[in-house]
């Protein structure tokens, strides 16, 4: 009798042992149970909007060149009595800059003393004109004279012949004596014209601002030497009012056709941090262009720089609002593309939550479904808590901004708390194995949402 208590002793305790294993060993390689991370909806307001790049441009800038080649031999004054540099104020007819006009200047004396020249010959010739306008009366009478006395004893028809033949030939010259006047006198305007264009190349050699405004940039330093060929060169950039710019935005053709004239915009720059910009669209260019097959449209948008803070060509992030809903219900995109395994949804709705058909990620076990798309109005489904499971809330999805989407629905309210993601904690031995050559894995935060 005591033998056989000893062994069932021992047999018990046996049992004992194993059982513990057992349960030890099923704890050491139980996955944990995922946690939720939840999120509220809330009521406010929600707007789409298109982004984009662009730089901040003058809304007029006039480009100042030369009309001559030459030497830059000094630079004007601003309206401070300082040289003409970038950002110099200037008003309409300011002296910029001013070029070597030797070679215009001589040129200008060169023609004066031709239209001197011509001047004096057209003298001379009008001189000779009533020279020959005598001769011609002298020679006129005298054939008069011939004419009644006529040839015989009187007058000799030698002497007849040679009345008439003065006479013709006093006419020919007067003739002769108008067409050189008339030739000198075009030779005059000629020797005008000349002195007029060189008087303009010499005035060409000092450069002044058409315009009112602030010089932009200056590409020319004083020595250097500017060419007029083809195209007369650039000297200044000047634009004419830096308290209305523009903003020149790059925009995809897939968002053009949701732009139009009067659009409100905002934009912010990276050298005013934590300051937003206003503007209005003001015109869609229609000169596309195409870089790398995708195919963008020039946005003008105008913005008021009363204050001065935005500068010439600084980069904009424009944000172009498509539509705006106010007092709305939103939800974050994330708990829109967040689908539970089969086993976390609440029993009651697994059938209704996976239908026939459903396609189920390989990886992760969970059901796909396609995200809810920016203001198709399309339906889509978010999870919240029921225990420790989950149950669905099927919504019609509005805006989305990127990272909130308007959504309404019959069980949808404020302050409802949708699932958003999961969090697996860490545990030790986490899908260990007691055999040492066998590769050792560990299910994770990141692993879990990795296979999302």
């Amino acid at each position: 009798m005591k033998r056989f208590l000893k062994v069932l002793v021992l047999l018990l305790a046996l049992t004992g042992v194993v059982a513990g294993t057992v349960f030890w060993y099923m704890r050491r390689n139980e996955v944990p149970t995922a946690s939720f991370r939840l999120a509220q909806v809330k009521r406010g307001d929600l707007a789409a909007e298109i982004s984009a790049t662009g730089t901040v441009e003058p809304e007029e800038v006039v480009d100042v060149g030369a009309q001559v080649a030459g030497q830059i031999k000094t630079f004007g004054t601003d309206k401070n009595g300082k040289p003409i540099d970038y950002g110099s104020a200037v008003e309409a007819g300011t002296v910029l800059a001013h070029i070597d006009d030797s070679l215009y200047a001589a040129d200008v004396a060169q023609t004066a003393a031709a239209l001197a020249q011509a001047q004096a010959n057209l003298q001379q010739a009008q001189a000779n004109l009533g020279q020959l306008q005598a001769k011609l009366n002298e020679a006129a009478r005298d054939w008069d004279r011939a004419q009644k006395l006529g040839p015989g004893d009187a007058l000799a028809q030698t002497s007849y012949d040679a009345y008439q033949a003065g006479y013709e030939t006093a006419k020919a010259n007067l003739a002769v004596g108008e067409a050189t006047v008339v030739q000198t006198k075009a030779a005059v305007m000629q020797a005008d014209a000349a002195l007029k264009r060189a008087q303009q190349n010499l005035g060409y050699c000092t450069i002044v601002s058409p315009v009112r405004g602030v010089i932009i940039d200056r590409r020319v330093n004083i020595g250097q030497t500017v060419v007029s060929s083809l195209n007369a060169p650039s000297l200044f950039l000047i634009a004419k009012d830096l308290r209305r710019m523009e903003v020149w935005v790059s925009v995809n053709e897939a968002d053009i056709g949701s732009i139009s004239p009067g659009q409100l915009v905002t934009f912010t720059v990276d050298a005013r941090p934590g300051q937003t910009f206003s503007g209005k669209v003001a015109k869609v260019r229609l000169n596309a262009t195409m870089t790398q097959n995708v195919v963008t449209y020039t946005v003008v948008v105008a913005t008021d720089n009363s204050s001065g803070r935005l500068l010439p060509y600084l980069t904009a992030n424009v944000q172009f609002e498509v539509a705006r809903h106010t007092d709305v219900l939103v939800v974050p995109n994330a708990a829109l593309r967040w689908t539970p395994r089969p086993e976390e949804i609440a029993p009651e709705f697994r059938q209704a939550a996976l239908p026939s058909g459903t396609v189920v990620a390989e990886k992760s076990g969970r059901p796909a479904q396609p995200a809810a798309e920016h203001g198709r109005g399309r339906t889509g489904v978010l999870w919240t808590r029921d225990g420790d499971y989950v149950r669905p809330v099927r919504v019609r999805t509005g805006l989305n901004d990127g990272t909130m989407t308007e959504a309404e629905g019959k069980d949808l309210k404020e302050g409802l708390e949708v699932v958003v993601g999961e969090e697996v904690p860490e545990a030790t031995g986490v899908g260990t194995s007691t055999n040492p050559f066998t590769p050792q894995f560990r299910r994770t935060k990141e692993s879990s949402q990795g296979q999302r």
